[in-house]
């Protein structure tokens, strides 16, 4: 069993990593949070294709927070925050981080 809590509190530090990685590389390329933690925004392809070029920790984090399950796309196809995404961020950097609104 301490095993299983290991896994676990090394996958939530290992999100909570790239969550704080993804903020920082955000606002370092003209984006805000809200890019991200809002469902109806997100991040184009060509957004993430930018973001990739100009950081190359990006694509790490991005399949990091895809493979967990705390990012996903949206309907329209761009980048978002799950809710476990979402409420990461929002304990991490306070909740206008994580307004949906």
């Amino acid at each position: 069993m301490p095993t299983d809590m290991s896994t676990a509190s090394h996958v939530q530090r290992s999100l909570r990593h790239c969550l704080a990685v993804v903020a920082e590389l955000l606002y370092d390329n003209g984006h805000v949070l809200e890019s991200i933690t809002s469902a109806q925004r997100g991040l184009s392809r060509k957004e993430l294709q930018s973001l990739t070029q100009n950081a190359p920790a990006w694509a790490t984090c991005q399949q990091v927070l895809e493979t967990s399950h705390a990012a996903t796309r949206n309907e329209q196809g761009r980048f978002v925050l799950t809710p476990l995404g979402r409420e990461l961020m929002f304990d991490m950097f306070g909740e206008g981080a994580a307004d949906c609104a």
